[in-house]
């Protein structure tokens, strides 16, 4: 199976914006064993302004764009030292992929970046993919990685886009304030109520949330792919996910008949 794995920034990162080491070691461990099982592995990685802002020790994330970028300068090279370490231990390689949304628009560049990563799979690499944020503006700005996942999952034909979050899936409610929420297990249609549970931004490090997540959700089931939110807490979730196993809010592609 080809999986496209989501992993944002409030599952890399302490509040304080340092690495989650435990956390990220065994999210490692676990995609290097999905891997050692015959699984093609697609990594699309926030983290890269939050790790920035951590090893600076600013107390927020800058909000000017140059401020954002020097941050994200910083963060992907520990971003990606930290990736090549730990993948590297189970004998995997992985491959740095920066993209912006003008890569998704333009037919020739697009192309480039499907045979890329065709190669790049077709070599046993686990490539790792994140928006260029160093370069990006808002004209050519993608705006957010959950949009990104998507739209990598779908150019890469996966059968399935996880997307591991602060959140174990989409709720009837928030349930961090309203403790008769409960997790909506499928989703087959995103409907007016659906889309409405949405809600608002993610975590203070991050540039996310749920309505970003049902954007990326109608892209992939608009392209036959499903998609899963699940606990990035719990990293071991994966391989239930992987197992089909019913797990987070599962969003169901619409494959052609």
């Amino acid at each position: 199976m080809r999986i496209a794995v989501k992993v944002g920034t409030s599952t890399l990162t302490h509040a304080t914006g340092r690495s989650n080491i435990r956390r990220v070691e065994t999210m490692c461990k676990v995609l290097s064993d999905l891997k050692n099982a015959g699984h093609e592995l697609i990594l699309i990685s926030s983290g890269a302004i939050g790790m920035g802002v951590g090893k600076m020790n600013l107390t927020e994330r800058p909000k000017d764009m140059p401020g954002k970028q020097a941050m994200a300068a910083i963060g992907q090279c520990e971003l990606m030292y930290v990736y090549d370490k730990l993948f590297s231990e189970y004998h995997h390689i992985v491959a740095q992929i920066l993209l912006t949304a003008e890569d998704f628009r333009e037919e020739k560049r697009h192309n480039n970046f499907i045979n890329t990563l065709e190669r790049l799979l077709s070599l046993g690499a686990i490539p790792v993919i994140n928006e260029n944020d160093t370069v990006s503006t808002e004209e050519v700005a993608l705006g957010d990685n959950d949009t990104l996942g998507a739209l990598v999952a779908v150019s890469a034909q996966a059968e399935l886009l996880i997307v591991m979050t602060d959140i174990d899936g989409l709720y009837t409610s928030d349930p961090r304030v309203d403790p008769a929420a409960r997790r909506i297990p499928e989703v087959r249609e995103l409907t007016p109520e659906i889309l409405a549970l949405g809600g608002g931004k993610g975590s203070a490090l991050g540039t996310g949330g749920m309505a970003t997540k049902l954007t990326a959700a109608g892209i992939c089931m608009k392209a036959g792919t499903d998609m899963l939110i699940v606990d990035g807490a719990q990293p071991t979730v994966l391989y239930d996910a992987v197992e089909g196993k019913p797990v987070g809010t599962r969003f169901i592609g619409r494959k052609e008949a």
